[in-house]
This record gives structure tokens, sequence and C-alpha cells, in this order.
């Protein structure tokens, strides 16, 4: 058996690393895999040290204070990882935590790959040098990645993302409202806080307050909020409970993001993967984000685009709104959300450009992955 080291710090992550792990099995079945995994990846086969969510963590006041708990994790699990010997070692996104391992390792002779390029395009080129030293190959996911690191001499691949070979060019918003048996609502809007726990301790009560003034604007709306995770489903709960004299159409639900987001003729949706998502799904969308007025400031200062969500930067503009920290608020997200809806050119338009960004991910992923993955095990 070869041994794959493998680290996925978020849902995200989990998805690729699970689409990784299955792609690599149909070509070779003597790998194992072995590091941090989430549910996808461990239903693929891979073992997990310790849960995925310990290493889940956005914005630097919020890393900073789990920073012993995550110091003293990353060291155990270096030397488990060491112990195990591996073939090849795959950080999936998580920067901060897999690139000081990454370090160690290749040191250590063991090949590194790391997949899915940190955000050097939006904020801290300067980790270039860092990331050069940390790997042997880089996979990208986004197509003009792999010239910043053919500039720099670190070998890299776009690889396109899973997402675009999953979803379908030409959703079928129909099936998914059936699935979800949504019968009588006129219009259907997703809310989604976020994968992460702290992401939807900062955007529930947002959102919850949002749906009530959205539901004095338009008639018969319901309101779908897909949480990833049973503790994350808790603290939206929580916040909603508070709220029991609103009169709300809102369903709750663990898991079926994507459901929702086809489902939906509007989707408000924190900033993250979930952005491209609703991307390829080609819905309207509002992207938002809250967080420590001490990390806003901090990352305020260091980036480079004047955008977050990650369909304007494919499509190098503003053309999905974004309200974020102060400018998040109910009443900006009510009116942009009418707005939209009522605006058919907007949203014929936005069919168009989505439907561009859908085809240029679609890259046959799994034949990428494969083709340079393999080489690296003997």
């Amino acid at each position: 058996m070869k041994t794959i080291a493998i680290v996925a710090g978020e849902s995200s992550g989990d998805l690729l690393g699970s689409h990784l792990i299955k792609s690599l099995k149909s070509t070779r079945s003597d790998l194992m895999f072995i590091g941090v995994a989430g549910p996808k990846m461990i239903k693929e086969g891979a073992f997990s040290y310790f849960p995925m969510e310990e290493l889940s963590v956005r914005g630097y006041f919020e890393a900073f204070k789990k920073l012993f708990h995550l110091l003293k994790l990353r060291k155990n699990l270096f030397k488990k990882i060491l112990d195990a010997k591996p073939d090849l070692f795959i950080g999936v996104d998580a920067p901060d935590f897999n690139f000081w391992m990454e370090r160690q390792l290749k040191k250590k002779g063991i090949p590194v790959i790391h997949y899915v390029s940190p955000s050097i395009w939006a904020w801290r080129g300067d980790r270039l040098g860092k990331i050069k030293k940390s790997i042997d190959h880089m996979l990208t996911i986004f197509p003009f990645e792999k010239k910043i690191y053919a500039k720099a001499h670190i070998e890299a691949t776009f690889v396109g993302h899973p997402l675009a070979e999953m979803i379908p060019l030409h959703p079928n918003k129909k099936k998914a409202q059936n699935k979800l048996k949504i019968i009588k609502a006129t219009k259907v809007i997703a809310l989604l806080p976020g994968s992460r726990q702290g992401e939807v301790k900062w955007h529930a009560q947002l959102l919850i307050d949002s749906a009530i003034e959205l539901s004095k604007k338009i008639r018969d709306v319901k309101f779908l909020v897909p949480l990833p995770t049973r503790e994350t489903y808790n603290i939206f709960s929580r916040a909603l409970f508070k709220n029991t004299h609103a009169e709300l159409d809102i369903q709750l639900l663990i898991g079926h993001s994507s459901d929702a987001i086809n489902a939906a003729d509007l989707v408000i949706v924190a900033s993250g993967t979930a952005t491209l998502e609703t991307a390829l799904y080609k819905k309207p969308m509002i992207v938002i984000y809250k967080m420590s007025s001490i990390s806003w400031q901090i990352l305020k200062r260091m980036r480079y685009l004047p955008y977050v969500s990650l369909p304007n930067i494919l499509l190098n503009k503003f053309f999905v709104p974004e309200l974020l920290q102060n400018d998040a608020t109910p009443e900006n997200i009510t009116s942009k959300a009418v707005e939209i809806l009522k605006d058919a050119s907007y949203r014929k338009n936005l069919l168009i450009q989505f439907t561009k960004i859908h085809h240029q991910l679609k890259q046959n992923t799994s034949y990428r992955l494969n083709k340079i993955i393999l080489k690296f095990i003997k």
C-alpha cells in the first residue's frame, strides 16, 4: 500500500479532498489516505487523526484566540504524519496551517503538493517566496493563477473545479423545489450564513432580520437555510427562536446546500466557496460578510482587489453586489434583493456571465488531478 497524507481544514476543502480521493482510487486501489479529513473525505476512506472543525477558523483576531491550541495540534499532527512515513503529502487549502506543515515535511524528503492556491492575487502576494520553499507542485482551481506561479518559478497546474463537473450547465430548478417539497411560494430565497460556526454566529441574526424585512416586501416568500452541521444548525435555530414573533416561512436544513441554491430565485450568501456554487447554478446573489472589527481592519489594509467574492474575482469586475461589514444591514440587503428580483435584464446578463465561468472551470478535473499526483507515487 502507498500512503498519502492529506489535510483539509473546512467544508470546501472537504469537498475538494473527497473528489480527489475518489479520483485517485478509481485509478489506483493501493492507496491509503491519512491526516485531517471532513465527513465527505472520511466517506471516501480517509482516516482523520482529529475532527476537521479544529482547524476551521476565520479572521486574525479569531485565529489569535485559538493560536496556542492550533500550534499544539499542528505539532502533534506533524509527528503522526512523520511516523506514518507517507509517500506524498497533499495540503488542501488551509494555507496558514498547511504551509508550515508542508515546509517541514519537504525538508524531510517527503514530496508535497498543495491543492487550491491561497489568494495571493487578492492579498499577501509576499507569500510566494515561502510557498516556493514549501511545495513541489501547486494545483490551482482558477485559470489566471498558473501565470502568477510561472513568474515565481513554481510548478503549477490549472485543474479546474470539480463543482463545475458536478453541477449541470442547465440546472433543473423545479426538480430541486420538488425535492424540498416547495409548493406554494411565489419567491424562494436561500440564506447561506457560512460553513464555520463563527460565521454562522456573525450572520444568523443579520439574515433573520433581513428575512423579516423581505417578507414585508415580497408576498408568499419562502426562505431556505442550509447548515452544514448539527452544530451550525443549532446556532441558527437559537437565533431564530429569539424571533418567534415574526411570521416567516423559513425552513432550516442540515446539508442540502446545493438543493437550496438550485431551488432559489435569489441567494444571500456569505463570501466563500458557496458564492462559486451559486454562480454555477446561475443564481442571482447578494454576497455578505461580517467579522470582528480588528480582523476587518487588518484585512482591509492588506487586500489588493476591491472585491472579495469569487464570481467578481473571476469576472474581474463588480458584477455581484457585496455588502460587507458595516454595509451588511437588513435594510441594504432588502433594498438590493428587491432591486435584483425586479431587474430582468440584469438576471439575463447574469446567466450569460455565469455560464462563461462554468465553461472556464469545467476542465475534467479528475483526469488532471490524477495525471499530476500519480507522478509522485512510484
